[in-house]
């Protein structure tokens, strides 16, 4: 092997290993009966709803910053992916089925009608 192969090798090695040590840290850290700090549950609590209305802004941000509807889908394909999210999610309660549903729902209507 050259050494340019081993280079490759040794970068993906390190990457896998800092990542199997950040996903372990946690349990590591909490391990033998210790109780999460309040600030620990705090963050867990709150940050998947940020996240999701952090991609719910980027979405809608695509169709402020056009700043015209006659292209794009005047953002057609965003508000039909997000009402199928919201309808299935209110109708099933399952996260999972909703975001894949709704990003279908989205890439289907923006490869068909506006492509």
């Amino acid at each position: 092997m050259s050494a340019e192969n081993w280079y490759f090798i040794a970068v993906i090695a390190i990457t896998a290993g800092i990542t199997v040590l950040l996903r372990a840290f946690p349990f590591l850290l909490f391990s033998g009966g210790k109780k999460c700090p309040p600030v620990i549950n705090y963050i867990g609590n709150v940050l998947a709803p940020a996240a999701i209305a952090m991609l719910v802004i980027y979405c809608f941000c695509s169709v402020y910053r056009s700043k015209s509807f006659t292209g794009g889908g005047f953002g057609i394909p965003e508000f039909a992916g997000s009402l199928t999210v919201i309808l299935l999610h209110r109708w099933k309660r399952n996260p999972l089925l909703s975001i894949i549903s709704g990003t279908a729902v989205y890439m289907v209507i923006l490869q068909m009608f506006f492509p």
